[in-house]
């Protein structure tokens, strides 16, 4: 049997750079906090079933993929969501049946970059398929639960590193945002999650800022230092990009160690057709007085942009999006459609609906991205935040189909209409590629976390983070109100 290198307790107060400082230390090595991981993944991921696989020889040899032993994570270990970059070799099989087996042929770029960190990739978190819906909840794959309490979801897409990091399997972990699926389940799991502006983080080399347009990379941290140091750490472009890549004058992790200035801060839940429930209202006012105490201008307002117009645009590319993947795995295949059972229903029904969707239409669809970013930057001429709830709804119970690709609805407009009702807030900062982040500051009636998110002008990630240090540094570091899950690393 192994000798873990730390207590439980030890553990779970350590953020990455504080794993990191002890390898630099000599005090542990990174062989040895990738098996206290993995000790962490067997004693808490049988209740909440977030880690698909670990990768044995990693474990062993941290070195033997190119990890960077100087990089500012020192070996750490990270796990990746399974979807989003690849590493050569490894399984992604994105949470679908019919991805069983896929295997990547090439490291991505970030990948590479993550590597030259100093993160030790060590294994791959649940997602469900394609990472289309609101959460991991397939019975024919996985069900990811909420370590706050199982009977309810994670929700996602990014469900595993949000419970993996909820439970103290270890401080950061890879996710990925096409509409708020880093910042959802982060909210409801009680995790940091930044969504960085377009132009942080490269996709390459299978798309770019301009053909992915919606979709960032991300991860899920316990401390607002960890995920400045992510971004400062992974950020950049690879040779050819389309877009411009945002530069800093000072890295993020020297921006966060001193207060911004007094911001101009809006506090809004009435997003177009959409109104979040009273109580999280509640939460969303009281993060507002927060904010006053720490002497900034706290009052509501909202961006004037067509609400409708930017939800219809949005749905359409989604459409657009996921049946052009699912045409491309399809033809990598030789299939002319989806087998049957292996293709979630809701799946399917995208994959029918965008398939022969016109160029027209997408143009439409642009026009409408246009005219809502320009109305959300004219409104951060006039303020520097606009704070919202996570979602509308709290977290729902596991079996919750309606939010699901396994759900029955017989119209994919309608179900994306539904669920715009649920996660009306973090969709259009997608669409803009305007940064936005989830802190976790508020608790639902139901005794789980609740997320507020902060939103702010394209680039504007390095303000976000500094916000949230000081908002930290204001509750002592005590995120959650020093709560942890009932699933947890440090309980028997």
């Amino acid at each position: 049997m192994t000798t873990l290198a730390m207590s439980w307790d030890e553990w779970a107060q350590h953020d990455a750079l504080g794993l990191a400082e002890r390898v630099r230390s000599g005090e542990v090595t990174p062989r040895e906090l990738a098996q206290q991981t993995v000790a962490a993944v067997a004693r808490v991921n049988p209740a909440i079933s977030a880690v698909v696989e670990l990768f044995d020889d990693v474990v062993a040899d941290p070195l033997r993929d190119g990890l960077n032993p100087n990089g500012p994570f020192a070996g750490v270990p990270f796990l990746m969501k399974d979807l989003g970059p690849t590493l050569k070799g490894r399984l992604q099989e994105q949470g679908s049946l019919l991805m069983k087996g896929n295997r990547a042929t090439e490291d991505t770029y970030l990948t590479g970059r993550m590597r030259q960190a100093g993160l030790n990739l060590i294994g791959r978190t649940t997602t469900p398929e394609f990472g289309l819906c609101s959460s991991a909840e397939n019975p024919d794959v996985y069900v990811t639960g909420n370590p706050w309490n199982t009977d309810y979801t994670t929700c996602g897409s990014s469900a595993g590193t949000a419970a993996a990091v909820a439970a103290g399997v270890l401080p950061l972990s890879h996710a990925t945002d096409g509409g708020g699926s880093i910042r959802i389940p982060a909210g409801f799991n009680g995790n940091i999650g930044l969504k960085p502006s377009r132009g942080v983080f490269s996709i390459a080399p299978k798309a770019s800022d301009l053909t992915g347009l919606v979709s960032i990379q991300g991860c899920h941290s316990r401390t607002v230092r960890d995920t400045a140091a992510f971004v400062d750490a992974c950020r950049g472009g690879a040779p050819g990009e389309f877009m411009p890549y945002w530069t800093t004058p000072e890295p993020y992790t020297a921006l966060i160690q001193r207060d911004p200035g007094r911001l101009r801060i809006a506090l809004s839940h009435e997003w177009g057709d959409y109104r979040a429930e009273p109580q999280l209202v509640g939460e969303l006012e009281k993060a507002g007085r927060l904010l006053e105490s720490l002497g900034h201008q706290v009052e509501w307002a909202l961006p004037q942009v067509d609400f409708r117009a930017a939800f219809a645009a949005q749905t359409t590319c989604y459409i657009s999006n996921f049946s052009q993947s699912v045409s491309n795995l399809l033809a990598e295949r030789g299939l002319a459609q989806p087998p049957e059972g292996l293709i979630e229903p809701i799946t399917r029904k995208t994959w029918e609906a965008g398939r022969d969707l016109s160029y027209a239409e997408r143009y439409r669809m642009q026009t409408v991205f246009n005219t809502t970013a320009r109305g959300f930057g004219e409104f951060f001429e006039q303020w520097d935040i606009i704070l919202t709830p996570i979602t509308a709804l709290p977290t729902p119970r596991v079996g919750t189909t309606e939010y699901l690709t396994i759900s029955d609805n017989p119209s994919v407009h309608d179900w994306f209409a539904n669920l715009w009702h649920f996660f009306a807030y973090t969709p259009l900062s997608n669409l803009c590629g305007i940064p936005a982040i989830s802190l976790p500051l508020g608790e639902q009636a139901n005794g789980l976390p609740f997320g507020i998110q902060a939103q702010t002008r394209q680039a504007g990630d390095g303000l976000l983070l500094q916000l949230a240090a000081q908002i930290e540094r204001a509750l002592g570091g005590r995120w959650n109100g020093g709560r942890r899950p009932a699933v947890h690393v440090t309980r028997d």
